[in-house]
């Protein structure tokens, strides 16, 4: 029997890359999946298509984060879709891709990634808590961009930045109902759906030299740290940032 199983488990942002492989993962375990889109309808519905395949269970709830009722949309079709069943697993994936540049970020550019990046999952959290199960697991998706300096991505590290400090205090508030509050920090990870970006000449192999391991990510990279974190393996890991990058950037290598 795989140790997920008969637990319930929300990835927001599954429609697609990360999300999506986190959600499958998680379903293979035995969880049954809550797979959240934003805008993309039919990328969800192929998440759950490929779950469904494999024999696994999950369905599909939209609602566009960033906006005033984005949080209680989200909430109104988890609730239906678990027809009474806690929430045992939340996983903060989704998130608002970097604006640019100090002197070309807009104000409503700013504001848009504050409220998808750190909005969203603080009244995710907020609201999932009466349905979440003692002994739970919340995990927020971060970026190793709050460990180096990235002029294109000041505004996107200040994100990520205020979902580690919030996952390190709310561990502290929540390790009385046995809830464990853990980040995961990604490098650079290849997807179906960013592929695109590595295809700069030389850019892949650049950044594979710069990485401990020798490569870029994965999604599944990613998505095997947030299970072991979901699992019972990982009871005893709270407040952490967990870097899933492979060593990107530690330092010059010889």
């Amino acid at each position: 029997m795989s140790d997920l199983t008969g637990r319930t488990a929300l990835v927001t942002g599954a429609s697609r890359g990360i999300g999506q492989a986190i959600a499958a993962r998680l379903a293979a375990r035995g969880a049954v999946v809550i797979v959240h889109f934003g805008t993309d309808e039919d990328g969800a519905k192929a998440t759950v298509g490929e779950i469904e395949r494999a024999g696994g269970t999950a369905f599909a709830v939209g609602a566009e984060l960033g906006g005033d009722d984005d949080v209680e949309t989200l909430f109104a079709g988890v609730e239906a879709g678990l027809a009474g069943r806690p929430l045992d697993i939340l996983v903060n994936n989704a998130a608002a891709a970097p604006a640019g540049p100090l002197g070309t970020t807009t104000r409503k550019e700013f504001d848009h990634l504050f409220a998808v990046n750190v909005r969203a999952p603080y009244f995710i959290i907020q609201r999932a808590l009466p349905l979440l199960r003692d002994g739970g697991r919340i995990i927020t998706i971060s970026s190793v961009a709050t460990r180096m300096a990235n002029s294109a991505q000041t505004s996107f590290a200040m994100t990520k930045g205020a979902v580690e400090t919030m996952s390190m205090t709310l561990a502290n508030e929540l390790g009385a109902r046995g809830i464990t509050v853990n980040a995961v920090a990604p490098g650079a990870t290849r997807t179906a759906a960013n592929g695109a970006l590595f295809e700069a000449p030389g850019l892949a192999g650049l950044i594979a030299g710069s990485t401990a391991l020798g490569r870029l990510g994965e999604a599944g990279d990613v998505a095997d740290i947030v299970v072991f974190l979901a699992s019972d393996a990982a009871r005893w890991v709270t407040g952490q940032v967990i870097d899933a990058s492979g060593g990107l950037f530690l330092g010059p290598r010889t």
